[in-house]
């Protein structure tokens, strides 16, 4: 005898969908005290930029006051800011690291 199955009584697994991680932007701003050879040193360190691109950042931050390093998620992004953080203590420097969220 053929049985038949009911299953519409099974639940359904409902998929959950995984989103990206929030993304924060690591941002250096300018001070009358850092020196622009210090900020590359940063950003080639503590952001794996080459010369020619951590002299570009580093430009936008002594012209306009402020630039973006990199944009990452929040764990990764205050690890970032904290290194640079004490980095630039370290050596004597001001240097202000923050992040924002995007």
């Amino acid at each position: 005898m053929a049985t038949k199955h009911d299953n519409s009584s099974l639940l359904e697994v409902e998929r959950s969908k995984s989103k990206p991680p929030k993304l924060y932007k690591v941002v250096l701003f300018n001070d009358d005290y850092t020196t622009m050879d210090f900020v590359i040193e940063v950003l080639q360190t503590f952001f794996a930029m080459n010369r020619e691109r951590a002299t570009q950042v580093m430009l936008e931050v002594h012209q306009g006051g402020s630039a973006v390093c990199g944009v990452y998620p929040k764990d990764i992004a205050e690890t970032k800011v904290a290194q640079v953080s004490a980095f630039a203590k370290q050596h004597g420097h001001p240097l202000r690291c923050e992040l924002e969220a995007t």
